[in-house]
């Protein structure tokens, strides 16, 4: 069976982001398929937040919304706390900072690591209600992954990391991709659709039989 490699768009906040990166860990395995994780943050910063959805307690609560919606057609809907989130003690977060803590992990352990430090970034902010735009709380789950913490933050802080951010960026505009989650088939150049599990799996067989 050939091989598909796959460009996985994603942001740490992006509740659909979550529902598929699940879906994608089985599919991955059963088709041998070539994950490559790119990072795209909706906002990167307090003010980018308040230009998108205006003050704090709106962008709560419009996000939340959202939240209702994807909860609604997820595999683990109980993993995803819209209350918790909606009583945390801190505005709602910006994806800058997990998104550096996942290219950080990525350039110290490879495609693997991004995937592992961006489901456990996705856990913290879905299911513990946690500020994922606090570096501390990126070192914290670094540290629960194994790395070493001191090295972590050295790569985390390094300004070649937020380059390597923007990179995926710019990838992401050559691409033409505007929203998230985006799985670009490099093979064929067709994008799957964002669905259940058996329709992803409908679409990558479709894919193997063009490149076959």
């Amino acid at each position: 069976m050939p091989a598909l490699t796959i460009d996985f768009f994603h942001d740490v906040v992006c509740c659909w982001c979550f529902n598929i990166s699940s879906r994608m860990r089985a599919l991955a395995a059963e088709f041998d398929l070539d994950i490559r994780h790119r990072t795209f943050v909706l906002q990167a910063s307090p003010a980018e937040m308040a230009a998108r959805w205006g003050t704090p307690e709106d962008a709560r609560e419009t996000i939340l919304g959202h939240w209702a919606v994807c909860r609604q057609v997820s595999d683990r809907p109980e993993l995803v706390d819209i209350d918790a989130m909606r009583a945390a003690p801190f505005d709602y977060p910006h994806g800058l900072i997990a998104a550096l803590g996942c290219k950080t992990a990525e350039q110290l352990g490879g495609q693997a690591a991004h995937w592992d430090m961006f489901d456990h970034l996705q856990r913290s902010h879905l299911t513990e209600a946690r500020n994922i735009a606090d570096p501390e709380v990126v070192l914290h789950a670094a540290q629960e992954l194994g790395f070493e913490t001191a090295a972590f933050a050295d790569v985390l802080e390094d300004p070649e990391t937020l380059r390597t951010v923007e990179t995926d960026r710019q990838y992401a505009r050559a691409l033409q991709v505007r929203s998230i989650p985006t799985l670009f088939v490099r093979e064929t150049g067709f994008r799957l659709v964002n669905g259940p599990r058996e329709d992803l799996a409908m679409q990558l067989r479709a894919a193997l039989r063009l490149v076959a």
